[in-house]
């Protein structure tokens, strides 16, 4: 395999550990916990792993134990640090004992039920340590939520030997560690389950968990391809650039990107459904700041777009969560199935309320077809194919066409997605997602299950970061999915009172009207550590530091 002199270099790098990990262990327990919502219900359904303990780990006497077999599996989108996350658990299992196992099954939990998987030995391991992606063992969507694919999974363990698999993936993944937990648990099978924070869109946080792995180095790579385009953008000066960023849960990328790089405008979801402003108003709201700077002579600029923005304003809101409810099954759970788009359509038109089919009917026809049609796997809205940079630029050139203002409006578009995902990852992340991956060994050493490895204090150097688990059950509320209510990891959105969101409610003002671009560059491997061990801003102003 050739690799690029970054890769060669990047692979001697060591990644820290928080000093709680690098020795012997012991776990400080703290008190019962209960779910963030529907705690009666969440108990209920979660009678074996709800209540337990938050747990950290501090430094302990040494013990000898004996080898232990443990599964792997990367589940759903992929993000930066995947890879670290399995050089840290192989580190941490073979360091209990140097007889331990660690096997990977291909292609996410799919693996685990059709009994696909690999050991990964230490030559495997050294060759995708620090790097982006996870091709190590690839991912998948397979959701684990049938009683089959519970009983086809512990024939695999069982004929390997594991007593204990890493789930590494975002909040639905976790929910799919926590039901795999539970059921286990209550089938005293023996086998322990524990589940890793990933996600680049940095919705899978809590008071626990400070951030889910990957969101610093995608964040990083997306704001240097916006400062690279502001670059660009004021050097010609006759474009304005609406750049749609991942985010359909939440907005926490736009914001740490606007953050970052100080865009003439960032829209912000979770605002936008606060004030229960209208697609109109989102429009005029950009127009009138793309003819305040027409009027000083600027016309060029960046707009920075979330996502799942169109998911966020009230009326379509509304829309979108009765057209999820008529195109499931009630009998089936799964999405209807219909003869032809035209029928699916009608049938859209005909079962869904009067004032949510005038809201459908006043988008433009190739948006309101992408909500009839398209859906994902779950049977939901598939909000990403929804080009909503393109939507807004439209609407806004109308909108000044209309009032005669800003006649040299022209628009580029970009959407930055894939190019984040697995870009090889950032100090941070790098020494984060390894202590993710250590840290698990030790919650299964210590015999835990249904926890999510967590590190805390990370806006501190690595040596003084906190090492621990936390319930799954903690996180855990009842939410409508699928026409169906099911348990679900909460997800969390931007704070309009946090401190990030008020930091850059202070200057977008000032940004609006001015050029006030920053242009970041790239990730920095190698340097000071002022340059190269930076966490996000959010991060900074959540832990004012």
């Amino acid at each position: 395999m050739t690799k690029s002199a970054l890769q060669i270099a990047r692979a001697a790098y060591q990644p820290k550990l928080p000093k709680a990990l690098l020795g012997p262990v012991v776990a400080k327990e703290g008190a019962a916990t209960q779910s963030v919502g529907d705690q009666a219900k969440i108990k209920e359904l979660f009678p074996n792993t709800y209540g337990l303990p938050v747990v950290e780990f501090v430094a302990g006497e040494a013990k000898d134990y004996e080898p232990i077999n443990v599964g792997v599996i990367l589940s759903g989108g992929q993000a930066p640090g995947g890879h670290n996350v399995i050089s840290g658990l192989f580190d941490g299992v073979k360091s209990i004992n140097p007889a331990s196992k660690l096997y990977g099954f291909i292609l996410g939990p799919g693996g685990l039920v059709d009994h696909k998987y690999m050991e990964l030995t230490a030559d495997i391991i050294d060759e995708y340590r620090n790097t982006g992606g996870f091709d190590i063992i690839g991912s998948g969507r397979t959701k684990l939520e049938k009683e089959a694919q519970f009983e086809s999974g512990i024939e695999i363990l069982r004929e390997l030997g594991i007593k204990a698999l890493v789930i590494i993936g975002g909040d639905d993944s976790n929910t799919n560690a926590c039901v795999l937990a539970e059921y286990y648990a209550a089938k005293k099978y023996g086998v322990q389950v524990i589940g890793c924070p990933k996600t680049i869109d940095g919705d899978l946080k809590n008071e626990q968990i400070e951030t889910s792995f990957g969101f610093d180095t995608a964040c990083k790579t997306y704001s240097e391809l916006i400062g690279n385009i502001q670059r660009d953008c004021n050097s010609a000066r006759k474009y304005w650039h609406f750049i749609k960023l991942m985010g359909r849960s939440a907005s926490h990328i736009a914001l740490e990107c606007a953050l970052q790089t100080q865009p003439n405008i960032c829209l912000v979801s979770e605002e936008v459904e606060a004030k229960e402003m209208s697609l109109d108003d989102v429009v005029n709201y950009i127009a009138d700041i793309v003819a305040a700077r027409a009027a000083e002579g600027n016309h060029f600029g960046t707009v920075l777009i979330p996502e799942g923005l169109i998911e966020f304003i009230p009326a379509i809101k509304k829309l979108i969560k009765e057209l999820n409810e008529v195109l499931t099954d009630p009998a089936t759970g799964e999405p209807r199935d219909f003869g032809s788009a035209e029928e699916q359509i009608a049938f859209v038109k005909k079962s869904i309320a009067k004032d949510n089919r005038a809201v459908l009917e006043s988008l433009p026809d190739d948006v309101a077809r992408q909500l009839c049609l398209d859906r994902d796997p779950h049977g939901n809205v598939q909000v990403s194919l929804i080009e909503t940079e393109k939507l807004l630029s439209r609407m806004v050139a109308k909108k000044l066409k209309e009032t005669g203002r800003a006649p040299k409006f022209n628009a580029q578009h970009h959407f930055f997605g894939y190019e984040g995902r697995c870009a090889a990852p950032s100090n941070y992340d790098a020494d984060y997602c390894y202590s993710l991956g250590f840290n698990a060994s030790r919650l299964i050493a210590n015999g835990k299950t249904g926890y999510m490895s967590i590190v805390k204090n990370t806006t501190a150097p690595a040596v003084e970061w906190i090492a621990g688990g936390v319930p799954i059950t903690m996180m855990m509320n009842i939410e409508r999915r699928n026409g169906a209510d099911k348990p679900v990891i909460r997800k969390a959105l931007v704070e309009l009172n946090g401190a990030p969101f008020k930091y850059f409610a202070a200057h977008r003002d000032e940004w609006a009207k001015n050029t006030s671009y920053v242009y970041p560059g790239p990730i920095q491997y190698f340097g000071p550590t002022e340059v190269c061990d930076q966490p996000t801003k959010t991060l900074q102003f959540e832990q004012a530091k």
